[in-house]
């Protein structure tokens, strides 16, 4: 892996790993936040969600840079001192309820597909994540980078594919240019969304050296998160406002394009992604208690991190009963909310400040 793509592309790589699979991976996360605004609607929340990412990057990684820190705990006692808790308390619930979507999807797609049960689709996503959360940090970061070039190929697939078959489609609904209020403040949520993931993957930061990197890294993080979630809309949109109802869009689409090869090419590629997020939302905790315990001289036994992460996912099964919809709908936009305050509003007031004070 060479110096130029750890320091610039790696970063926003893990961030787009991580944050894909629980949500707009399957599709449900676009509909939620963007679609059910109307085709234009969508596209302006979408755009409003790549400034807020692209903005909210170069603070947190410049940030981590200059503090050397790259675990969430550590991070936020240099941002908000005492207040870190109040992150690590709702990234918490964020994670069992991400871990929950991806379960759950997980179990659908392998059923949906290739007719295996529900719970063995779950347990072997469970018995994947594990493995990867044992390896450590260079096993991640190398899946989680190769997996996303493997993402964006089919992702662009698919865009052409849909474009190709649905354009006319499309053209129309487009042409209404149907705005629905509320796109912005769904957009902009949808980007705090986003950004509360920062924390989780500044591991993937600590081969940046230089301010110009860190500012360069977060301006590249932005379209590499959003990019495949923009090719992902205009395939969904050509099938507004129908797609809306549909738990899984993903799945609705492929059916409509007619290739079972494809289908389960992209359902492949889907629970890697699924894999991805994951290991990265329970690396991140186990990386915040190797850093406390650091500190106090003392080391996380090798066996410590797939113990946790059968722990939490096991955990989060449980909730899966709730449903992806209602998941992504209520606990999201819950958690989004929470991040406007802990995490956006810090990061672009004292996180500027304190940015400011430093030198080059």
């Amino acid at each position: 892996m060479s110096e130029w793509f750890q320091k610039y592309l790696l970063p926003g790589l893990v961030l787009q790993s991580i944050i894909i699979g629980g949500g707009y991976g399957t599709g449900r996360e676009l509909v939620e936040f963007f679609i059910q605004f109307g085709p234009l609607g969508a596209l302006l929340g979408l755009f409003l969600s790549l400034i807020v990412v692209i903005l909210t990057c170069m603070i947190s990684f410049e940030l981590a840079r200059k503090f050397q820190v790259y675990d969430y705990r550590s991070f936020f006692i240099n941002l908000i001192g005492r207040g870190w808790i109040l992150y690590e308390t709702s990234y918490f619930i964020m994670a069992l309820i991400a871990l929950a979507v991806i379960g759950s999807a997980a179990g659908n797609f392998l059923m949906e597909t290739f007719a295996i049960p529900y719970a063995i689709g779950s347990i072997s996503l469970l018995l994947a994540i594990a493995f990867f959360v044992f390896k450590g940090t260079k096993t991640i970061e190398k899946f989680l980078s190769i997996w996303s070039f493997v993402l964006y190929a089919v992702f662009l697939i698919f865009f052409v594919w849909s474009i190709t078959k649905f354009g006319e489609q499309i053209k129309i609904i487009m042409g209404t240019g149907e705005i629905k209020d509320g796109w912005f403040s769904s957009g902009f949520r949808y980007g705090i969304f986003t950004i509360g993931f920062i924390p989780l993957m500044l591991f993937a930061t600590k081969h940046i050296k230089h301010r110009s990197e860190a500012i360069w890294a977060g301006f590249f993080a932005g379209p590499l998160c959003m990019i495949p979630a923009i090719l992902f809309y205009f395939a969904m949109i050509a099938h507004y406002p129908s797609i809306l109802d549909r738990p899984v869009p993903a799945n609705y689409i492929l059916e409509l394009l007619g290739s079972r090869k494809f289908q389960i090419f992209f359902q492949i590629m889907l629970f890697g992604t699924l894999i991805e997020t994951g290991s990265g939302i329970i690396h991140a905790f186990n990386e915040r208690l190797a850093e406390s315990l650091v500190s106090k001289n003392q080391k996380l036994p090798d066996w410590v991190r797939p113990v946790i992460a059968i722990g939490m996912l096991l955990f989060a099964a449980g909730m899966a009963r709730i449903g992806i919809i209602d998941l992504i709908a209520k606990g999201y936009g819950a958690i989004s909310w929470a991040w406007i305050i802990i995490v956006f509003i810090p990061l672009v007031t004292i996180g500027v400040a304190k940015i400011r004070k430093l030198s080059i």
